[in-house]
């Protein structure tokens, strides 16, 4: 079982990392936009979601003036960034349950799941050495998708 500890260790690694790899979106923004960095971090601000920042991208790469390598290159990288959003979400989203000795064992959603007449909520999961293994992919998954953006960045002569 792991430590609390080296849990939040690894799920503060995985936030830096993300929020270090969200901000290079500001660099597509401005690129398919069209406009200096200055205004696409004024953009980049002002929509507070990372969801809503990958759309904006996704959808600038889109656009028909795009050419389509670019589009293509683009719209992958932020599918997977999109996919690591999931673990991310899980884990600054969730209460931790620990055993008497202070270790974690549990993590329970803060999601509630609503159907027609009855609603469930608190997904409960293990957190053990594998689920510790997944928050380790995902940082490493991160550092990579940063380094496609700074390479698209560049590709494309998109303001830096």
């Amino acid at each position: 079982m792991p430590k609390f500890k080296d849990v939040l260790l690894l799920v503060g690694q995985m936030n830096y990392t993300w929020t270090n790899t969200e901000s290079l979106l500001i660099h597509m923004i401005a690129g398919l936009a069209g406009v200096d960095k200055e205004t696409a971090i004024v953009i980049f601000l002002t929509l507070n979601t990372p969801r809503a920042r990958m759309d904006l991208v996704e959808r600038l790469a889109k656009m028909k003036r795009t050419e389509p390598r670019c589009r293509a290159d683009v719209l992958d990288v932020t599918r997977r960034l999109g996919d690591e959003a999931k673990l991310r979400n899980k884990y600054n989203h969730c209460i931790y349950s620990f055993d008497p000795a202070g270790e974690i064992g549990l993590t329970q959603s803060l999601r509630i799941f609503e159907s027609k007449d009855a609603i469930k909520y608190g997904k409960v999961e293990a957190l053990d050495d594998a689920e510790v293994g997944r928050i380790k992919d995902s940082i490493a998954s991160l550092v990579s998708i940063n380094r496609e953006l700074w390479e698209i960045t560049v590709r494309y002569g998109f303001p830096q």
